[in-house]
């Protein structure tokens, strides 16, 4: 017996020999793989920006925030310089405060982490100083804390500078020369 069968005068295909099913049911055999393909990739994938211990991250944001206050108060400003070797920074204060002989200086840049710097610049007269290498251009968030981390100043500049960047006290301050 032959697979087709006789309508009238025209042969009638089985419906799997049809095209129509099959082009119906493509659709959702699409999105089935689709959602097999994202189910995989949200399971083996890492999520970034999410941290185990998010809680105690939470917590020591309010202790960041004293600092920022307590620099603030003091009225600190700090006037950073970077070369292509080193990076300068001068401190200045509208309250009296005792200068550290040490600063801890974090370069990091917004979108990839894997170029930030930690440095510790050391006082040399009225300005501390210390070897670096110079980070790619663009935008980087300046992070300067004394080195008992009771104050810290955060900032960003905009590389190469050709000139002095203020950062901390406000849009307002400018470094004392």
């Amino acid at each position: 017996m032959s697979a087709t069968t006789m309508i009238g005068k025209q042969p009638v295909n089985p419906w799997y020999r049809e095209p129509w099913p099959w082009l119906l049911m493509a659709g959702p055999f699409i999105v089935i793989i689709a959602g097999l393909v994202t189910a995989w990739l949200a399971v083996t994938s890492s999520d970034g920006l999410v941290t185990e211990d998010y809680y105690k991250k939470g917590l020591a944001a309010g202790e960041t925030l004293a600092k920022s206050h307590q620099a603030e108060k003091l009225g600190i400003t700090a006037g950073v310089m970077l070369t292509r070797e080193a990076m300068q920074i001068r401190l200045n204060a509208t309250q009296s405060f005792e200068q550290p002989p040490t600063l801890n200086v974090t370069l990091s840049h917004p979108t990839r982490a894997g170029m930030d710097q930690q440095l510790l610049l050391k006082r040399s007269g009225d300005v501390y100083r210390g070897e670096m290498l110079l980070p790619a251009s663009g935008h980087w968030l300046v992070l300067v804390e004394d080195e008992a981390k009771s104050w810290r100043i955060m900032g960003s500049v905009m590389l190469p500078a050709a000139q002095e960047s203020v950062i901390g006290g406000g849009d307002s301050a400018k470094p004392q020369l």
